[in-house]
């Protein structure tokens, strides 16, 4: 990154051309009903502009837009090598203007700028690429027929995809779900968390100027009782992502079964274990990554490790190391390249953390951080916040607070651990920390999680799905396995004079 002060940034900050309508059909456009909603700056409470509050008939505008492009074939049926061009140039506007999207979600939902822009925004560019490059590298099949028989397997496009996605990782949750399914040839209709809506604006501009046809890619930001219940609800989207609340997810289930029996492709809460064994040879790797797993992104992540498993004898020694690593990462100006904690999106999660933490004082004991703080004088902070002792049946172990709390529950033997970790409502992520082989691969076969990461915590790249079990849902992003929810199997059977 390069080497700009934070008076750099809150220069740039304010030099920002915010994009505040929807995008429909290839164009910014009001909601119909004039309406917009605010969004605000968690680090300060500042408005940074107003957006519009999309709805319904919104929502019914962008899905028809999808749906004619659909039809007509502009995207759908363009050649795979030409919808490939386009989605890598795509990912080289996103490169050319990494600036300007990395700030849009520091901003936006009071994330380090540091990790805007080396994590968040290249990221983006890079799934995009990735997707863009698997276009033309799928191939169908031709099913084992007998003479005077021809049997094609063929995935084709679903229609009219509805992505819902959260306020935690913008641009890239919005690039998880539209890249795939552009890539497999659909139309995208995508509402960005009304905390978080600027990124996605901004995508959607730089989506039309690689060339992504009009209609193809639309985003109607507004609320989820509005504009994304009209998506749940609508009779002519033929497929749901969403990224969220375990709760929300149901909901989407229900609207589907409502409506048009779309499929819904939910991945929703976690409360991911993270066990450390004594024969770990490494704690001090796994106090680092133990500290990132909980309070990266302000621990607003899904999979964000926050039940930390130890074993007896040597948790007295990982706690001291996590503390120290707990006060080197207070909050600070989400502007400033050295901070490593922002904000809280919002004054509603940020109250929500603190209810779980002052209950949490009352039945566990709080080694470190523990407050609310501000920083210079405003916003929604909370200090790194560790209990050790805690219960396997505190609501501290159980309920995801989606924020920078952990808690720390020792255990005796791997059957218990194991037993622990997978006695949860979630199966999104977990970790195990050993040098033992044998361990590794046994503790790993019985945790009952979308993916465990051995000795090293939430490992993730394009080249592996992302998704859960139990009530973190069943949807996968990532990997070439996520193309699979944006389209269908067609079969063809052609006879033949042999």
């Amino acid at each position: 990154m390069r080497d700009f002060t934070l008076q750099d940034w809150r220069a740039k900050a304010a030099a920002l051309d915010i994009r505040r309508q929807a995008f429909i059909d290839g164009k910014f456009t009001d909601a119909i009903s004039g309406k917009t909603f605010d969004s605000v700056n968690p680090a300060d409470g500042a408005v940074l502009a107003p957006v519009a509050e999309c709805d319904a008939a919104d929502v019914d505008l962008a899905v028809a837009a999808g749906r004619r492009a659909f039809d007509d074939g502009r995207w759908s049926r363009m050649a795979p090598g030409d919808r490939k061009a386009v989605l890598l140039k795509l990912a080289d506007l996103i490169r050319a203007n990494l600036e300007e999207m990395a700030l849009l979600d520091c901003l936006d939902m009071g994330k380090p700028i540091t990790d805007a822009m080396t994590v968040d925004a290249p990221g983006s560019a890079h799934f995009f690429q990735w997707y863009a490059e698997a276009i033309d590298k799928i191939y169908d099949e031709v099913a084992p027929t007998g003479p005077g028989d021809l049997a094609l397997v063929r995935r084709v496009p679903l229609g009219v995809v509805g992505a819902v996605v959260p306020w935690n990782f913008p641009l890239d949750m919005a690039t998880w779900k539209s890249a795939a399914a552009l890539a497999a040839g659909n139309s995208v209709v995508l509402k960005p968390a009304e905390q978080s809506p600027l990124s996605a604006l901004r995508l959607a501009e730089l989506a039309a100027e690689a060339g992504v046809p009009d209609g193809v890619f639309n985003v109607v930001p507004g609320f989820g009782a509005t504009a994304g219940r009209a998506l749940g609800l609508h009779m002519d989207v033929d497929c749901l992502a969403f990224t969220g609340s375990t709760a929300t997810g149901k909901r989407f289930m229900e609207y589907s079964g409502q409506s048009n029996l779309k499929q819904v492709w939910p991945e929703t809460g976690g409360k991911s274990p993270n066990l450390v064994f004594a024969d770990c040879e490494d704690l001090e790797a796994a106090a680092d990554m133990a500290a990132f797993g909980i309070f990266f992104n302000q621990g607003e992540v899904c999979s964000a490790n926050s039940r930390l498993y130890v074993e007896r004898s040597i948790k007295d020694a990982l706690v001291e190391k996590l503390i120290a690593r707990a006060e080197g990462m207070q909050p600070g100006d989400p502007l400033d390249p050295s901070t490593k904690m922002g904000a809280i999106v919002d004054e509603k999660q940020t109250q929500g953390i603190m209810r779980f933490v002052e209950a949490g004082k009352q039945t566990a004991d709080l080694v470190t951080g523990g407050a609310r703080v501000q920083v210079n004088g405003r916003g929604c902070f909370v200090q790194p916040t560790i209990f050790s002792d805690v219960s396997h049946d505190d609501a501290l172990a159980r309920d995801e607070i989606f924020g920078p709390v952990l808690s720390v529950i020792p255990f005796d033997t791997e059957d218990e651990a194991v037993t622990m970790a997978n006695d949860s409502i979630y199966g999104l992520a977990a970790s195990v920390w050993t040098d033992n082989l044998s361990r590794a691969c046994r503790v790993s076969d019985r945790l009952h999680v979308g993916t465990v990461s051995v000795n090293t915590v939430d490992a993730l790249s394009a080249q592996t799905p992302f998704g859960g079990m139990k009530q973190s849902g069943f949807g996968r992003d990532l990997s070439l396995h996520s193309l699979d929810k944006y389209s269908a199997l067609k079969t063809t059977w052609i006879k033949y004079k042999s």
